[in-house]
């Protein structure tokens, strides 16, 4: 498909850049080269994350049909794809709630586990990882109810850390994460088919790690809770303290013989998309795949470079299509008395924030957007800032800065028609941000 105008078709050219983005982290393009030849014995695939129903079916579509093929994968709600016309189901696909566990996802999990119990040698087990799993898969280590792991969920998803943080407290209070998975499969040969959705591509934080070796320590999770001043139960925190709930490590002999295959990472989706935009004629930046840091901090940051790149032509010449990826955070404020609750998620504060400090700055045109699909737990992808989302903004009674105290960029950008609804893409590279600047 040609790419509308850039100059013409500001919004539909970045939204054709994140659709190329998206596309390029699909698993049915990146699966077959990573599958191994059928076993002996048995396969089973288990996995969970945003992506596990459409990489459930590419490898239903690549599997050999006469070799046996039985599973189990979670995802999240109303995120099992279609199923192509003519594809037998062979793995069962169920669907449960993220950011926050839920009863389904407890569920999921305990059904996966024991779906592992009593293997072979002669059987394999392959283990489909993407983003999102770690609310998933929730299977709370002992001591911890549902409600307890939820709670600690939402506090850590409030407090402003980083996807590392929340996943290294998350595998120190599991049954499942942080490599138990993979020892729960044993003597099973296991091979991981996994989508990046992390800074660096580490599978050890993609949805914490089920099935690889777990660096990290009781001693790390224990300093994270305190640093965000997070509460546990008693019992668990004298459990952590002693050590009694750690994971793996690297060198476990559970892990012989084990393969991990990076499916799509970040980075790839973003050159997929700067190859969309040069095709176009325009130059294209990658700054990094990696970012991190409070979403309006980023776009404060991304303002800056746009506005010299558009006023002094630095440090690139327009036009010119500047690109992000990685994964940043917002801290949730506390709201003052009668104020209503904010709506958004990363991409649309990292919106508000950009728009904010461009202060319209002409020719500079953003989208920023989730390549799952969901911002947060919002029906849109991200959002759209253009030369007048202020202006416009301010002839409807909206000021900025207020929306951005209360977290609510869903709500500054729905009225002037500038969020990104795309639905559930079924895959997930995180955060794809591009900035237009003409």
């Amino acid at each position: 498909m040609t790419a509308p105008h850039p100059a013409t078709h500001p919004r539909q050219f970045l939204e054709h850049l994140y659709q190329a983005a998206v596309t390029r982290a699909m698993p049915l393009h990146n699966t077959a080269a990573c599958l191994p030849p059928p076993p002996k014995g048995r396969t089973i695939v288990i996995g969970a994350g945003k992506a596990g129903g459409s990489m459930a079916q590419a490898v239903e579509a690549l599997w050999p049909a006469d070799a046996p093929l039985e599973g189990l994968v979670v995802t999240r709600y109303h995120h099992i794809p279609p199923r192509p016309e003519g594809l037998p189901q062979r793995i069962e696909m169920v669907e449960a709630a993220h950011p926050v566990p839920d009863a389904a996802g407890l569920a999921a999990s305990q059904r996966i586990l024991a779906m592992v119990q009593g293997l072979t040698r002669d059987d394999l087990v392959l283990c489909l990882i993407s983003g999102g799993g770690s609310a998933l898969l929730t299977l709370p280590a002992e001591g911890l109810s549902l409600a307890d792991k939820q709670r600690i969920n939402k506090a850590l998803l409030n407090s402003g850390a980083n996807i590392g943080e929340m996943n290294c407290v998350r595998k120190h209070l599991s049954r499942i994460k942080g490599g138990r998975l993979a020892a729960a499969c044993a003597p099973a040969r296991v091979v991981t088919l996994t989508i990046s959705d992390v800074p660096g591509d580490d599978p050890s934080i993609i949805a914490s790690g089920p099935t690889v070796p777990d660096a990290s320590s009781c001693a790390d999770a224990l300093a994270i809770l305190k640093r965000y001043g997070i509460d546990v139960p008693a019992d668990v925190l004298s459990r952590l303290e002693s050590g009694a709930l750690e994971t793996p490590k690297p060198g476990d002999p559970a892990f012989d013989g084990h393969e991990v295959h990076m499916m799509a990472t970040p980075q790839q989706s973003l050159e997929a998309a700067a190859a969309v935009a040069r095709a176009a004629g325009l130059d294209a930046h990658i700054l990094s795949d990696e970012m991190e840091g409070e979403s309006r901090e980023v776009g404060k940051v991304h303002a800056a470079l746009a506005r010299a790149v558009a006023l002094r032509g630095q440090p690139f010449s327009k036009p010119c299509v500047i690109l992000s990826g990685g994964e940043t955070t917002v801290t949730v404020r506390p709201l003052l008395a009668g104020a209503a609750k904010g709506r958004g998620g990363r991409a649309g504060e990292f919106c508000l924030g950009l728009a904010l400090a461009l202060q319209g700055q002409r020719g500079v045109y953003a989208l920023a957007a989730d390549t799952d699909g969901i911002d947060g737990v919002e029906d849109n992808a991200g959002a759209f800032v253009a030369p007048d989302t202020l202006t416009r903004a301010v002839a409807q009674g909206m000021k900025i800065n207020g929306f951005l105290d209360r977290n609510d960029a869903y709500g500054y950008f729905e009225p002037l028609g500038d969020l990104v609804i795309t639905g559930p893409t079924h895959t997930n590279v995180n955060d794809f941000r591009a900035l237009l600047i003409l």
